[in-house]
């Protein structure tokens, strides 16, 4: 029986130095609407699929909490299967949190959220609001106006006439949008972080140019009546050519320099990345296109904005080692100053994506039993002759809201036997599971199998296999209660759709982080050393 601890001595193991990985096993929305401050998602319906990632090595000292709800203890048996041997359960998951008081978050991103708060607190980043944006472009002034997140999110809403160019990208490529000293550069994401975090990526690389973040981003721009727009296609500029790439690298280590970050050499990096006793994360921080054409085998992406503004859904364990590369020697000594102050101890390695390295091979996935697959044929033959077929949509609530096979119930994996019970299942009648992806199907056939169920089956394409088949669909399903969406995260709904409320809660929240800090989570995080005096004045 897997060992449990109670919220104080938890808060105790998280302040003791050592290395730990605490995982919140539940789902996206449970997640979200509250979670302790260092509390990493890893929902029980993909566990096994994405442990192996956030926590690469067996030995690691793990933490499981839940709802108080026994999925926990689920988790557990499955870690342990798959060879991790220090497993420990919250006893009573968050609400023991609150109940020892305890703040429990809401919301994603938590940490690095609050560092980007604590930035421009610390640094006094300069802002402009959306109506100062619109008059100095009235003006005429000569401004370039980026927008600091992925391009995707980029395409679906921006400011009118910004460019794509993700912050990982900024010291790479923004060189070539600035024809000179005097044009002032904004940086807008979608709210407060990556705007924040962005501009003072400028600052501390001391570029001359005024800099300057837009205030609250997309939402704050549409808040104050303006439109935005969607579909864009501009995208941030190829590689400077060599001497671009020569004033573009000095830059870059000179924030090495500041911050005192080690640039390892391959036979220093293989000495961490083999230390037994602590992990280390070796990570690509150049685009996909750039990690898809050839990477160190092992390594995993991590685009470096993403990296920054994300990092609990890349780095799953405190105390770890993180090493960050890329070709070109510009990109990663900025990802890694941003590690560094948000707490970890953070390198670059010196060869990039040409170092020989040898990286330890992750835990393997736990070999789920194999399910029998139907395609259209066999599903029609099945449900022809067995009218007592129970189907279980497993897709995302909102892809069940939008349409799904008749008669189908929906569910996700924590919930399945609380599902079947209400159905009246008994373990010999037939399970149909309809799912997005095939994995998470087999994850979720595993459970049923070893609890007993005898004939359960997947389709072989979800949903598009019942489609195929020519069987009846749901005709004006009756929507799924809000409490039984545990997927899906009501915090932040919305707010990217026009819906001005949920943009002034978002906003509100995120400025709100620091006070509900305690001093041992906003303790984590590292003010960046004084700039040495030239560079203040290139920044100012």
């Amino acid at each position: 029986m897997t060992r449990s601890i109670d919220a104080v001595t938890l808060r105790g193991w998280l302040n003791d130095g050592q290395p730990l990985a605490l995982f919140d096993v539940r789902e996206h929305g449970q997640y979200g609407e509250g979670h302790p401050f260092f509390a990493v998602p890893l929902p029980y319906s993909r566990l096994e699929l994405e442990v192996a990632r956030l926590a690469p090595r067996l030995a690691e000292r793990i933490v499981l909490l839940d709802d108080g709800d026994g999925v926990a203890a689920r988790a557990a048996q499955r870690l342990e299967q798959l060879g991790y041997g220090d497993v420990t359960l919250l006893a009573g998951g968050a609400p023991a949190w609150a109940a020892a008081g305890y703040t429990l978050f809401k919301g994603v991103n938590v940490p690095s959220k609050t560092f980007g708060e604590l930035v421009e607190h610390w640094h006094h980043t300069p802002r402009l609001d959306a109506d100062a944006l619109l008059a100095r472009r009235a003006a005429g002034e000569p401004l370039v106006l980026v927008d600091g997140r992925t391009f995707e999110e980029h395409q679906k809403m921006t400011i009118p006439g910004a460019r794509s160019l993700p912050n990982g990208e900024l010291a790479l490529r923004l060189d070539a949008l600035i024809p000179d000293a005097r044009t002032t550069v904004v940086v807008h994401c979608a709210g407060r972080t990556r705007s924040i975090i962005g501009a003072q990526t400028l600052r501390n690389l001391g570029l001359p140019n005024p800099v300057l973040a837009l205030e609250n981003g997309t939402q704050g721009w549409y808040l104050a009546g303006h439109v935005l727009e969607h579909g864009s296609q501009r995208r941030y500029p190829p590689a400077p050519d060599a001497a671009g790439l020569a004033a573009a690298r000095a830059r870059s280590a000179r924030l090495l320099q500041r911050f005192g970050l080690p640039a390892l050499s391959a036979t220093q990096a293989q000495h961490w990345l083999d230390d037994a006793g602590r992990t280390t994360f070796l990570l690509d921080i150049r685009t996909a296109e750039e990690f898809a054409a050839g990477t160190i085998e092992g390594a995993a992406h991590a685009p470096g904005g993403q990296l920054i503004q994300a990092t609990d859904q890349y780095v799953g364990v405190r105390g770890a080692r993180v090493i960050v590369f890329d070709d070109d020697g510009v990109r990663a000594p900025v990802v890694a100053s941003w590690l560094y102050q948000l707490g970890y101890e953070s390198a670059v390695l010196a060869d990039g994506v040409d170092a020989a390295l040898k990286v330890p091979a992750p835990p393997r996935t736990l070999p789920a039993r194999n399910l029998p697959v139907l395609d259209a044929s066999l599903l029609r033959a099945l449900h022809a002759e067995s009218h007592d077929a129970i189907v279980i949509d497993l897709r995302d609530s909102a892809a069940y809201g939008r349409g799904h096979a008749d008669g189908a119930a929906w569910s996700i994996r924590p919930r399945l036997p609380h599902t079947l019970a209400e159905l009246g299942a008994t373990h010999d009648r037939p399970v149909i599971l309809v799912a997005s992806d095939p994995h998470v199907a087999s994850l979720a056939g595993h459970d049923l199998l070893a609890d007993g169920y005898t004939h359960v089956y997947r389709l072989a394409q979800g949903y598009d296999t019942w489609l195929a088949a020519g069987l009846p669909q749901a005709v004006r399903p009756a929507p799924l209660p809000a409490a039984a969406r545990i997927d899906f995260l009501f915090f932040v709904h919305d707010r990217h759709e026009g819906n001005h409320e949920a943009a002034r809660a978002y906003l509100a929240w995120e400025t709100g982080l620091i006070a509900q800090c305690a001093p041992d989570e906003i303790g984590v995080f590292r003010q960046a050393p004084e700039q040495p005096a030239a560079a203040r004045s290139r920044a100012a």
